[in-house]
């Protein structure tokens, strides 16, 4: 199974290759992992940032913990999930539903109203603990994406969140960085591409009922 295979392949990467950049091709299948990425309700209530530009990802480091990744990967990818969740976002993904899969919009209403409900019970600390956790399954997708297409990736919580929603404009668009990941080619100087992985061994991590 080669998908295993380049899970072993791939790792945390520390230090990426400047010079090398991901093509325009490997960045719309990426786009396209995560797109295709699981979702509560299928309602993806996050946005992904792809950043290119090197002035902004200078600003980006110096709130980074000042990790290297930031700068020198070929792409910085923010994760990004919604603050305040509305009835619209659900109204949005229902007419979506509706034309793609062909059917009247009235034969959802239903759901709709379940979801709205599920949705507005939650308080704002609960709904925004809830929004940050599926970009947790989008990143995933990207990592796994990465390793297949021979991809160095490593995914970062070491930020500084509100720092980047001030300096990418995302809390007036009700946005909050959640995660981010840096992806491109790791340089022969990353030293750490060479250790071993250390997992838990299959036994101790699954217990079978």
């Amino acid at each position: 199974m080669n998908y295993i295979e380049n899970l072993k392949w791939r790792y945390a990467t520390k230090k990426f290759d400047s010079s090398k950049k991901i093509s325009s091709e490997n960045l719309e299948k990426l786009k396209e992992a995560i797109q295709l990425s699981v979702s509560s309700y299928g309602l993806q209530l996050y946005k992904v940032i792809i950043v290119e530009n090197s002035t902004l990802r200078e600003k980006l480091k110096s709130v980074s913990w000042g990790q290297d990744q930031i700068t020198e990967a070929s792409h910085l990818v923010v994760f990004c999930n919604y603050t305040n969740v509305k009835d619209k976002h659900v109204d949005n993904f229902l007419n979506k539903t509706a034309k793609t899969q062909d059917m009247e919009i009235k034969n959802l209403s239903v759901y709709g109203d379940f979801m709205k409900g599920k949705i507005n019970e939650m308080t704002k600390s609960e709904s925004f603990n809830w929004t940050s956790r599926q970009t947790y399954l989008a990143l995933g997708n990207l990592l796994s994406a990465c390793a297949e297409l021979k991809i160095d990736s490593c995914p970062m919580e070491g930020f500084e969140a509100e720092k980047y929603n001030d300096i990418l404009g995302l809390s007036e668009q009700g946005l909050n960085a959640a995660v981010i990941a840096t992806i491109g080619y790791r340089s022969n100087e990353d030293h750490t591409q060479n250790r071993p992985k250390v997992r838990k061994s299959l036994n101790e991590l699954f217990e079978v009922l």
